[in-house]
């Protein structure tokens, strides 16, 4: 469910990024808008412009695999997987790199490369060579680069703004989410219906080359990080830092316990749409356009979420929303699996289910995002982040493909429901942690009591 990639995103809304949460200990009153903050409104700006290319892809690269190349549902369940393979293969040394380097350049580079990766798609189709394979080639590469893209925007945010600004700016970046989100299906599905898939996926090209311009004008110089010296003075190798991101996360109960919990949802999300333009388009044979339209507006659950994330936690508590917010996303992957062929009902059932999982999605990551940069330092943000990419991402190519195979010898909706099933047991790790009593978010000082 819960930190998703920019195409295909189906398995639900994203941490992408997190929105509002609890107050910080000692936060002043009233902090000065981040709207006035020039070069905050650049990433925002980028991130706006690139979510909402991305939820066009949304339903065209599925729509392309499924109905265009008329590929099998293990195909189909192996695009996404191998777009998430990245995350096992190049998360953790990503993440050390990244705590070596400016974030900035990389980040430059990632829209870029994506959105070049991304106009091969339009390009073969015209000259009548594409292939499924193509589909795997560009979904690999641009997974690579979203890693790289990722763990350095998380770990920018808080160079960019102050620690008593980071529940704000991940707020406002949920905005983009929700919008994206609420448009960018409805957009993308009628710009299937009307160019056709393999030309729609320019949008989504053009907005990556539009957020890298948009990042280039930032101007808040970024140091680059000091190398780390071991106890004899010397450099430390990537491979002693990319431990120390392992010992950070998996050493500390609460952190522990929040990627079990991720991965959990991730994992179950991950088979239940790893079959799903095979569901929807071909056995079901419902119209992008009607999926698109359903999908955005089941998205206002998105902005509901953001609107009462804040309020709630400060009423309810951190760890409650976190535990309540996985909760009830199950129900929503559970609607998934009972979408009819009457064109009517199965648009209310998605959009209930998107609703519910948009959610889930925003109150549960505006906490635990805004939480884990809160307590992590600077110098350990980069390898944190990667490392729970590692954990969260990683277990949905295992994901995509046990869907594939399970959708070989199951009925459709019975390997949707088993991967609804998975994902409904992930509030269980939280709910018997330590996760369950946070108030508030804590100092990271704070938080080293908690750690094994």
């Amino acid at each position: 469910m819960l930190e998703m990639p920019e195409f295909p995103e189906l398995a639900s809304t994203a941490e992408s990024t997190a929105e509002t949460a609890a107050v910080p200990t000692e936060r002043p009153a009233r902090r000065p808008s981040l709207w006035r903050h020039a070069d905050f409104m650049k990433i925002w700006s980028a991130a706006t412009v690139s979510l909402m290319g991305s939820a066009v892809s949304q339903i065209a690269i599925p729509f392309i695999a499924a109905f265009v190349l008329r590929s099998s549902p293990l195909e189909v369940a192996l695009l996404g997987a191998v777009q998430m393979a990245p995350f096992i293969m190049f998360a953790l040394p990503a993440g050390a790199w990244l705590d070596r380097v400016r974030r900035r350049p990389v980040l430059i580079a990632g829209d870029f490369g994506r959105g070049l990766a991304l106009l091969t798609i339009p390009v073969a189709y015209v000259a009548g060579v594409l292939t499924i394979w193509q589909l795997f080639a560009v979904a690999f590469v641009t997974g690579f680069l979203t890693v790289l893209f990722d763990v350095a925007d998380q770990s920018y945010l808080p160079v960019l703004i102050d620690r008593e600004d980071l529940v704000q700016g991940n707020a406002k970046l949920s905005l983009s989410q929700s919008s994206a989100q609420i448009v960018g299906p409805g957009f993308g599905g009628g710009l299937v219906g009307l160019v056709g898939a393999p030309f729609a996926v320019i949008a989504d090209a053009v907005s990556f080359f539009v957020s890298g311009g948009l990042i280039s004008l930032i101007r808040k110089h970024e140091p680059t990080p000091e190398r780390k010296l071991a106890a004899d003075g010397s450099h430390t190798s990537l491979r002693q830092e990319i431990s120390e991101g392992l010992r950070f996360v998996l050493g500390n109960r609460h952190l522990r316990m929040i990627a079990a919990a991720t991965a959990t949802s991730n994992l179950g999300s991950s088979i239940a749409y790893a079959i799903f333009p095979i569901f929807v388009y071909v056995e079901l044979g419902l119209r992008p356009e009607l999926i698109g339209l359903a999908m955005g507006l089941g998205s206002v659950g998105l902005l509901l979420g953001a609107a009462v994330a804040s309020p709630m936690t400060r009423r309810f508590g951190l760890g409650p929303m976190i535990v309540g917010a996985l909760l009830i996303d199950g129900p929503g992957l559970v609607l998934v699996a009972l979408l009819p062929r009457e064109a009517f009902v199965a648009g209310a059932l998605l959009l209930a289910s998107e609703f519910i999982i948009g959610l889930s999605a925003v109150l549960y990551n505006v906490n635990q995002v805004s939480f884990r940069q809160a307590i992590t330092p600077l110098e350990m943000q980069g390898r944190m982040n990667a490392t729970m990419r590692f954990l969260v991402w990683g277990i949905m190519p295992v994901g995509f493909l046990a869907g594939g195979l399970l959708a070989s010898f199951l009925p459709l909706r019975t390997t949707i429901l088993i991967g609804a099933a998975i994902g409904s047991s992930a509030f269980l790790w939280v709910l018997a942690s330590p996760v369950r009593s946070l108030r508030e978010i804590p100092t990271p000082t704070s938080v080293e009591a908690t750690s094994d």
